[in-house]
């Protein structure tokens, strides 16, 4: 098996905070991201999903370098990128771009679409005029645009328009992985599926490989082969689409997949909404990040931090009770298996000993 085309490990983000008149003293630590591992290969699709404020688009800036990691590394088709220099990174750039939320604030209002797709050939120094007039119309055409749109400014687009100009740009340059960060939670729900849809075909032609940043997982179930789920800073559980949607093994998870609106009203209700508010990175609860909201918290949740368990075929939880959780598609509100309750008798006497 070949190596992944990206590889991320422990990567972290964190943010001083600090006060005074001239902020010269640091009274805290906001920890955006806080030891992200996972891997992404080639002509394939990782969703990164979690609640908004969970850390996903910091990684992808951080996947980019668009902005400084504080620990970590970023393996790039073997080549860690933390530690590149100005030109080689420029190299990389080429063969990674991104495709950003809002289709109104990433597109420059006083670049024609031509300047906004020819922009990135030219800093690259790929082709001559004519030869960048030409790919501009192929891109177009690529997206489902018209080669007359070149000659039109972004305002005069809709927001479908405007984010498959945006996808154009990223493929300017012919790269290798896009990061799609939340590329249609601004538009439309039937404009939606347009663009989900190209982006698929755009994957089958091409051979790329998307981190696709998302919080709505019925779009995830749609454009996935693999979903990571990111709470509050930290990877709680990854597997592939089939696997984590059939069997979630934590229950952040379950909770995020019971909140997706069914059709059936019979299946309406069966799993008590997840409560409370996402706790602050300044502040993380110790232990497990997520017992402050967790129905199934025990005391060994507040006090020790869970690692990831590795159920099998790239199946990882991090949840002390990973291994032990009911059944899914029940209310798993009303208990632990027996056997997560022996392991807490074990983890008491244990404590008690000290």
């Amino acid at each position: 098996m070949s190596a992944p085309l990206l590889e991320v490990e422990d990567l972290a983000k964190h943010y001083p905070v600090k006060s005074g008149l001239i902020l010269a003293k640091r009274i805290g630590t906001v920890r955006a991201v806080d030891g992200v591992t996972f891997s992404v290969n080639r002509g394939e699709t990782l969703a990164l999903v979690g609640e908004s404020g969970c850390g996903k688009s910091t990684t992808a800036r951080l996947v980019l370098r668009l902005i400084e990691a504080t620990e970590g590394r970023v393996r790039f088709d073997g080549t860690d990128i933390t530690s590149l220099d100005r030109a080689a990174l420029k190299a990389f750039r080429r063969r990674a771009q991104i495709v950003f939320q809002d289709p109104y604030a990433s597109l420059n209002p006083r670049y024609t679409v031509a300047q906004t797709l020819s922009e990135p050939m030219e800093v690259h120094g790929i082709g001559n005029a004519a030869e960048r007039r030409a790919r501009v119309e192929e891109l177009l055409r690529l997206v489902g645009l018209a080669p007359f749109h070149a000659q039109r400014y972004g305002h005069e687009f809709s927001g479908g328009q405007r984010q498959r100009i945006g996808i154009a740009r990223a493929l300017a340059v012919n790269p290798d992985l896009v990061v799609c960060d939340e590329p249609v939670s601004a538009l439309d729900v039937s404009i939606q599926a347009q663009v989900v849809n190209l982006l698929r075909e755009l994957q089958q032609r091409l051979g790329l490989a998307y981190l696709f940043i998302a919080h709505d997982l019925a779009v995830v179930k749609h454009v996935a082969d693999r979903v990571a789920v990111m709470y509050l800073g930290r990877i709680v559980e990854i597997a592939d689409k089939r696997e984590l949607f059939a069997n979630p093994r934590h229950p952040y998870t379950r909770a995020l997949l019971s909140a997706i609106p069914h059709p059936d009203p019979a299946r309406r209700g069966r799993v008590k909404p997840l409560g409370g508010d996402l706790p602050s990175p300044l502040n993380p609860p110790p232990g497990c990040r997520f017992h402050t909201r967790c129905p199934l918290a025990q005391d060994v949740c507040r006090t020790a931090e869970p690692p990831a368990v590795d159920l099998g075929n790239g199946h990882r939880s991090a949840c002390h009770f990973a291994r032990d959780l009911p059944p899914a598609g029940i209310d798993f509100t009303g208990g632990l298996t027996p056997a997560a309750s022996r392991r807490l008798a074990l983890f008491a006497e244990a404590s008690a000993r000290g």
